[in-house]
């Protein structure tokens, strides 16, 4: 497809990782406030995010961007997190980096070994808010892997999708709101969230997510001076070039002896398979389940798989599971008492 007005621009299909588009997307770039995106990530996965606190008088004290927190300010770890993704605020990530880790510098290594865990490979993080630090640096792709895991925590999801949310914090706490610096939540149909960045040495950066007709993609740009223009014309481009093939659209159904009735196989995961056209022509699901089965099924027992082929390449697999259940139909006592006097009699 023809290059972007960026350094770099990656998109990807959140659920598969497939990539739609790519341009330079394996540099290593400065990505300035996109880094938040890990900061909030890993702040999102400690305990009791509504626990008061007072912030570290020390770890406010930062340059840039802010959420406007000052000295003997409570706030808690989830306000932090709306202040990071909203506001971008630089307080907010040093603060939550403090209270997580004990210190900035700990914090960052803890980022840097979530990092790997991802499989973000050319990955350094230096600093939580994204401040222009020697060796900070990521690539479009490996930010595509950061929202990608991001978009699996829907505490995340909430925050991320606000276009604006009302706080309290302060010293004492009072009640303010704060709106997110992110446009494509007004501009771009079907955005469900993302980060913004902009330092001199990095530019312009931008990670985002989409949704449109059950598809989920990811867009990333660094260093791109139109990137609000530029990811709204990749997203309809590449939505666009792609077609959702829903997994088994067709309901399938079984029989459950000792029940006497059927019960419906579903998808265990609401998956959606992105394909250009011409790849939907040689697509083909086989779906493995008995013929039948024996009461009591649980509703969401594992009974089967539907699996989708390429041509001979396994590309997709999912667990087929039971839409409800099926208990044992027993034969009431005294039904059954008489159905017995009526065969002893019979043959006596």
């Amino acid at each position: 497809q023809p290059q972007v007005g960026a350094k770099a621009a990656i998109v990807t299909e959140a659920s598969t990782g497939r990539v739609i588009f790519w341009q330079n997307a394996d540099q290593p770039l400065p990505m300035a406030s996109t880094t938040k995106l890990m900061t909030t990530l890993m702040v999102l996965e400690e305990k009791d995010l509504d626990q008061p606190f007072v912030v570290d008088q020390q770890a406010i004290r930062v340059e840039g961007s802010s959420m406007g927190l000052q000295q003997g300010d409570t706030v808690t770890l989830r306000t932090l997190c709306y202040g990071m993704m909203l506001a971008s605020g630089n307080d907010a990530a040093n603060a939550a980096a403090v209270r997580c880790a004990g210190s900035v510098e700990e914090f960052v290594e803890r980022m840097n070994q979530k990092a790997a865990e991802l499989g973000m490979k050319d990955t350094n993080f230096v600093t939580p808010s994204g401040l222009d630090a020697e060796g900070h640096q990521s690539t479009a792709h490996d930010m595509a892997l950061l929202m990608a895991a991001a978009l699996q925590n829907p505490d995340f999801c909430q925050i991320a999708s606000a276009q604006t949310a009302r706080l309290e914090y302060g010293n004492p706490p009072y009640g303010r709101t704060l709106t997110n610096h992110n446009k494509l939540l007004w501009n771009c149909e079907g955005t469900v969230g993302g980060k913004t960045g902009f330092t001199k040495k990095a530019g312009r950066c931008l990670v985002s997510a989409a949704q449109r007709e059950g598809m989920t993609l990811v867009c990333v740009t660094l260093g791109c001076p139109d990137d609000w223009n530029v990811q709204a014309q990749l997203y309809d481009r590449c939505f666009e070039l792609l077609e959702p093939l829903p997994l088994q659209q067709e309901e399938i159904q079984i029989p459950v002896a000792g029940s006497g009735k059927k019960i419906a196989l579903c998808p265990e995961q609401k998956l959606v398979l992105p394909l250009t056209k011409q790849e939907l022509e040689l697509v083909k699901q086989v779906v493995l389940a008995p013929s039948f089965l024996y009461a009591p099924v649980p509703p969401g027992q594992r009974v089967g798989e539907v699996r989708c082929y390429m041509g001979s390449t396994l590309v997709l697999t999912t667990d087929l599971v039971a839409g409800q259940g099926a208990a044992l139909d027993f034969v009431p006592k005294a039904k059954a008492d008489n159905l017995w006097q009526r065969l002893t009699r019979k043959y006596k």
